[in-house]
């Protein structure tokens, strides 16, 4: 390593040392600065705490805009995002087609197992479309390969209930169970004439016959756009540089002597056509040659269509995800409206789903875009009955196969109920036990709806009203949930006879008894409670003042749970402007990256470099297994492996190394050009920090800019204009800009 890097990383580590200690105490450390910090907020420091807190972080220009407008207008007018025009963020947004599509349509169009498995066993047809077809039998032929291989290995071919062959890099889920046997593809089933199939197989195969009639030649929405520009990588990597270098070199030799055309000396529309005339095998080999760095060259300067084709052919589903992933990146850098996406991100996280099971990963796209945005800002109880019923959420949690013990798909399964005939009652005798009985009654989605969606762990409820809850939920499932079907009530699979539930009798009425204790949940006292300390904690403190709590609670009660009129109170309290509040909050990994983005002005043309940072920084996006979301306490992030890597970024970042990212590093500057570089130190930590920078943060990077080993010149040296960009990372990285 050479020697200035070893000095970055070991001032990286002597400033965000600091962090460590005062996002540990919260704001009351016993830091030199701390008296400084507890001085009451002029107007201007009231402007950046509100920005701190109710946006990503402050941009250039943001205090003057705010002060121009006044704060209390500023707020008002984020509350209601209606009123703020943000078509710049829609233009940025267009390169990422699979926004505008419903699960059905990224079904069609990224094909899952199950689908490939349709086509196998002839219950679907290939699309005419050159280069959705192109995708189809890329797939089809690596489908065909993993199931050779798992033959040859002794292993049984899947039967795509969990899309598990799709899901290989992906950790299971836990508590994941199989697809019931109204949803499951049997692959091992051995082709059949129709003539020969049972009863039960005829059956069976009608209803399978069906599921897929409709999606076989679909063409592409109207609307579609063309999609982003970069080479999707496994969201799930946390390699460092050094071991994606190894590994590229690794991979290049080990498939050095694969046979094909060399394209990249090719114009990127002969490439694009190459690629499409290749066999399904060809492709393959394809996928194998051109990795890494030689993928991006082979993508480069094609379409943002013909990109997002070549991508779906080696691996559909991380185009899915990735353009996700990147959207929610780029809506947190450059949206106006910054507080509905401090809202998304909460609310996101709060009614969390995990995009590693199964199909969740088709889901999130319309759980994000049709279920939490559009309610962010509203009712809870809206929020609450929308996530209930989406089809994200009651597959991560299970819900959607929960079966009812004593209802009639449970006692006699696909066969008919008791009939009277006169005097006679005609009872088909139960099912046997097999594999294939539908499953019992879960639990899951009742237990968490309580401990995590609205009462909390202290919430007043038991374990009998966990069960009772799920008897009420049963029947709230999913049609077609392999496929992309949203929300169905299955009456068969309802558990009959009336429930009791805190102290309350729900009296038997299907899917109305869901939607009755969704509303006694969401106007429970400890709801309120719950819900204004969670607020409180990501907008105040790790450990909000109770008086605080109680206030807001008494809005939210009063207000039927309006989270607009919750926030306002919040607003106008004196514990949130209290001066310890001022920078007591930790940044969590992803409001650090969109912070230093939007501190710095940088031009984001790639988010996915992004993406991969918040892997290796722990926190991938939409990737939170556990129900409970990612932590928003410091003690969470505060460690040094963590805090290394913020250095770093904040380091690439400035020096305009970070791919994807660029940076005018004179355009940092804002006012009269500094006179010398101690001039322009001064300048950024009041641009980027307001100001709030220690003696001892200030001093250690003046001194290390001093050293020519790290910077490449020396701070008195009039010869050479300030190294802005080195300046700004080094500000970025420490420990004031880590907390908000």
């Amino acid at each position: 390593m050479p020697v200035a890097r070893k000095q970055l990383i070991l001032l990286g580590l002597i400033l965000l040392a600091g962090a460590m200690v005062l996002a540990a105490g919260d704001k009351k450390s016993k830091a030199s600065d701390a008296t400084t910090a507890a001085a009451p907020m002029d107007d201007d420091k009231k402007i950046v705490h509100a920005l701190n807190r109710f946006t990503y972080g402050v941009r250039p220009g943001d205090v003057e805009r705010v002060r121009a407008m006044g704060l209390e207008q500023w707020f008002d007018e984020q509350l209601h995002p209606d009123k703020i025009n943000d078509n710049a963020i829609e233009a940025r947004l267009e390169q990422y087609r699979t926004l505008r599509m419903s699960t059905r349509e990224l079904v069609q169009n990224f094909p899952p197992n199950q689908v490939l498995k349709a086509i196998e066993n002839g219950r679907m047809s290939m699309p005419s479309d050159p280069a959705k077809r192109a995708v189809y039998e890329s797939r089809m032929a690596a489908y065909q390969q993993r199931q050779e291989n798992k033959q040859d290995k002794g292993v049984p071919a899947t039967t795509g209930g969990n899309d598990a062959a799709n899901n290989a890099d992906q950790p299971a889920a836990a508590g994941q169970k199989d697809t019931p046997a109204e949803m499951k593809l049997d692959a091992n089933d051995p082709p059949m004439p129709q003539q020969q199939l049972t009863p039960e197989q005829q059956q069976r195969k009608q209803r399978e016959d069906a599921m897929y009639a409709d999606i076989g030649n679909t063409a592409p929405p109207a609307d579609a756009k063309s999609s982003t520009a970069t080479t999707r990588s496994d969201s799930a990597t946390t390699l460092t540089p050094q071991q994606r270098r190894q590994q590229q070199r690794r991979e290049d030799a080990m498939y050095a002597d694969l046979d094909g055309p060399n394209l990249l000396p090719m114009s990127p529309d002969d490439r694009y056509k190459a690629i499409l005339k290749m066999s399904a095998v060809e492709r393959l080999d394809l996928a194998r040659r051109y990795r890494g760095e030689k993928g991006q060259q082979l993508l480069e300067g094609m379409t943002p269509q013909q990109r997002e084709t070549i991508q779906a052919i080696v691996q559909p589903q991380v185009v899915v995800g990735g353009e996700l992933a990147e959207a929610k990146l780029v809506r947190a850098i450059y949206s106006d409206r910054q507080l509905e996406e401090v809202m998304a991100d909460f609310w996101f996280n709060h009614f969390n789903v995990f995009i590693g099971k199964g199909p969740d990963r088709y889901m999130l796209n319309a759980y994000e875009r049709d279920v939490i945005r559009p309610h962010a800002l509203g009712k809870f109880k809206d929020l609450l009955a929308a996530t209930a019923k989406s089809p994200a959420m009651l597959f991560y949690l299970d819900n959607w196969e929960s079966v009812g013990p004593n209802s009639e798909l449970a006692l006699y399964g696909n066969q008919r109920r008791p009939v009277h005939r006169g005097r006679f009652v005609m009872f088909p005798p139960p099912r046997p036990q097999n594999k294939n009985r539908p499953s019992g009654l879960n639990e899951n989605y009742a237990r968490e709806i309580m401990e995590l969606h609205t009462l909390g762990v202290d919430g007043g409820y038991t374990q009998k009203d966990v069960t009772e809850l799920a008897k009420v939920l049963t029947g709230w499932s999913i049609e077609q949930p392999q496929l992309g079907g949203g929300f169905r009530f299955n009456e068969r699979a309802h558990e009959p006879g009336a429930k009791f539930i805190l102290g309350r009798r729900i009296s038997e009425h299907g899917e109305k008894e869901g939607e009755e204790m969704l509303d006694v949940l969401a106007h429970h006292p400890s709801t309120a409670k719950f819900i204004s300390r969670k607020l409180a904690m990501r907008f105040v403190s790790d450990n909000p003042p109770q008086s605080l709590i109680n206030r807001m609670a008494e809005t939210f009660e009063k207000k039927d749970g309006d989270i607009r009129e919750v926030l306002r109170t919040m607003f106008h309290a004196p514990e949130f402007w209290a001066a310890d509040a001022y920078r007591a909050k930790m940044k969590t990994p992803f409001e650090f990256v969109v912070s230093a983005e939007r501190a710095s002005g940088a031009d984001v043309q790639n988010a996915l470099p992004l993406v991969d940072t918040l892997n290796r920084m722990g926190m991938q996006l939409y990737g939170m297994q556990p129900p409970t979301g990612y932590s928003m306490k410091a003690e969470a992030w505060v460690n040094s492996a963590a805090l290394l890597n913020r250095m770093n970024f904040a380091l690439a970042l400035g020096s305009g190394r970070l791919p994807g990212s660029s940076l005018d590093a004179q355009g940092l500057i804002h006012g009269p050009t500094p006179v010398d570089a101690e001039a322009a130190l001064a300048s950024l930590e009041q641009g980027i920090l307001a100001g709030d920078v220690s003696q001892q943060t200030h001093s250690v990077i003046e001194k290390r800019l001093n050293d020519p080993k790290i910077s490449g010149r020396k701070l008195d040296d009039a010869a050479q204009p300030p190294n802005y960009g080195a300046i700004a990372g080094l500000i970025m990285g420490s420990p004031e800009f880590q907390r908000r």
